[in-house]
């Protein structure tokens, strides 16, 4: 295999880092508007960008045989960054703003600080391989996406303190939990095997219709609520 082939997964997880990269500095400014949409708004785009590039470098790695020990630990340390800090970013600058009990924004830094901790097991845990063991970090990411834009909408009650940090604490504790979740890799063309995977992206494509960006955070819950029926 060439030089050029074997990095072509580790080339598009970079694009995943720049994205993380591109998103926090978004989620600084807030609520400006910047490029004709609120920063914000730009930050939920490049955390889509990144799910998307973390998406196709495993894809494109299965596709080439172009495995690595580089490739994990690179695919994992780019994660922390679009899916850990970039959401936490978010949150915490949209709790900073917020009025309402502020030293709650800082708490958000726990996200990447669970999310290091769950890449981490998942990088020593060969038991992973065809479901995930707790909340994968990507997930974890879109939970928050759904929870700011739930916040930008009006609701405001988010912001209290014994609302959010019972919140943090159950999606920090997810990540690292033995629940079992199914994965949305899907591996050949059998829609028998993958009808979890076509489920959930059915799903996703409703709740988004009905609810917009804030119904990413009830479409997770509904991803954990599958997964405990189906993963048993």
């Amino acid at each position: 295999m060439n030089f050029i082939t074997r990095n072509i997964p580790n080339s598009i997880t970079c694009v995943n880092v720049l994205a993380g990269c591109l998103a926090i500095v978004c989620a600084a400014k807030g609520t400006d508007i910047l490029w004709g949409l609120p920063a914000y708004q730009w930050a939920f785009i490049f955390i889509a960008i990144g799910a998307v590039a973390d998406f196709f470098d495993g894809f494109a790695a299965r596709a080439l045989g172009a495995y690595s020990e580089l490739g994990k630990e690179l695919d994992s340390l780019c994660d922390l960054v679009t899916f850990g800090v970039a959401p936490s970013m978010i949150v915490y600058q949209l709790l900073s703003n917020a009025g309402t009990d502020p030293w709650c924004a800082w708490c958000a830094l726990l996200i990447p600080v669970a999310g290091a901790v769950r890449l981490a097991r998942f990088n020593i845990d060969t038991r992973q391989a065809t479901t995930f063991i707790g909340l994968p970090i990507p997930a974890n990411a879109i939970f928050w996406i759904g929870f700011a834009q739930q916040f930008i909408q009006g609701q405001t009650s988010l912001s209290i303190w014994w609302i959010f940090l019972p919140i943090l604490l159950a999606e920090c504790w997810l990540m690292n939990s033995n629940l079992r979740m199914f994965s949305l890799k899907i591996k050949g063309f059998s829609l028998r095997t993958h009808y979890p995977q076509i489920l959930l992206v059915i799903a996703a494509v409703l709740f988004c219709v009905f609810l917009g960006v804030a119904g990413l955070m009830w479409f997770i819950l509904f991803y954990l609520i599958l997964s405990i029926l189906l993963c048993r």
